[in-house]
């Protein structure tokens, strides 16, 4: 057995063994998954999550059940790709399906901002919370995941979820900093986008998007369970669905974290 063989066959009994535990950081889609809103005169909005049943044990399908799904591709917890966003729009790698494969696997550090976003829901992480991190664990790898925790995934009422679009998320600072001087491979959250919910009147508006993006970097939002995950150390598996032509997906990331 060579050691890379050997290295992977370790990997899986560690996980069913336990050593390595696998949090899962998706929320679960239902017709109540709340969905950005954006006003009349900015643009269409992306309809709820639906579900039709197209055959359920029944004369149309008596031995198997199945449905048809629809929804926005940026809904519930979601992979936002470089050609989501207009800085991001001329990458030949920038979609769904043309990401290299081995890019959606890769370390996480989590910042948490928690107790910042319960006394202000318009908290911003700044530079200097990153590097307050980056004191205590070490100066964030290149190619990591960067995730912002805030808890705002305990927040199960829809309405106080969206909270009027007030939502925390990062500065125009921090967000170029991790996209331009961290080499980060994205940069995630637990809020409805990547992006504070006032961020749309900064300049740039939406830095998380405009600098992540146009660096070709990722982005993850609706998350949960960053409570759970260690500050330094998780490994995070972020596969968008390989949608041609698409702008990211609905996924389901899941944390691989020490026992």
């Amino acid at each position: 057995m060579t050691a890379a063989a050997e290295l992977l066959a370790n990997l899986s009994t560690s996980i069913q063994g336990g050593a390595i535990k696998v949090v899962d950081l998706t929320q679960t889609l239902t017709p109540t998954t709340p969905v950005i809103a954006l006003p009349p005169e900015v643009g269409a909005n992306s309809p709820p999550f639906s579900m039709i049943p197209v055959s359920n044990f029944d004369e149309k399908g008596p031995g198997w059940a199945w449905n048809e799904i629809r929804m926005g591709e940026h809904t519930g917890t979601h992979f936002d790709a470089p050609n989501h966003w207009h800085t991001g729009r001329t990458y030949p790698d920038g979609g769904p399906a043309t990401i290299p494969a081995d890019q959606l696997i890769a370390p996480a550090c989590v910042i948490d901002c928690s107790d910042e976003s319960a006394e202000n829901p318009d908290f911003l992480m700044e530079v200097e919370h990153i590097k307050a991190w980056e004191e205590k664990h070490g100066k964030i790898p290149a190619k990591s995941w960067v995730l912002m925790r805030t808890d705002w995934s305990k927040r199960t009422d829809p309405d106080a979820f969206l909270n009027g679009g007030h939502t925390p998320g990062p500065s125009i600072e921090a967000a170029k900093f991790l996209a331009e001087e961290r080499d980060v491979m994205g940069f995630g959250v637990e809020t409805v986008g990547t992006d504070a919910g006032m961020a749309g009147m900064f300049d740039p508006p939406f830095p998380a998007h405009h600098f992540m993006h146009g660096n070709n970097r990722y982005g993850l939002a609706s998350l949960t369970n960053l409570d759970k995950l260690p500050p330094k150390g998780a490994v995070i598996i972020t596969p968008p669905l390989k949608i041609a032509g698409g702008s990211g997906s609905p996924l389901r990331v899941l944390a691989l974290v020490a026992g």
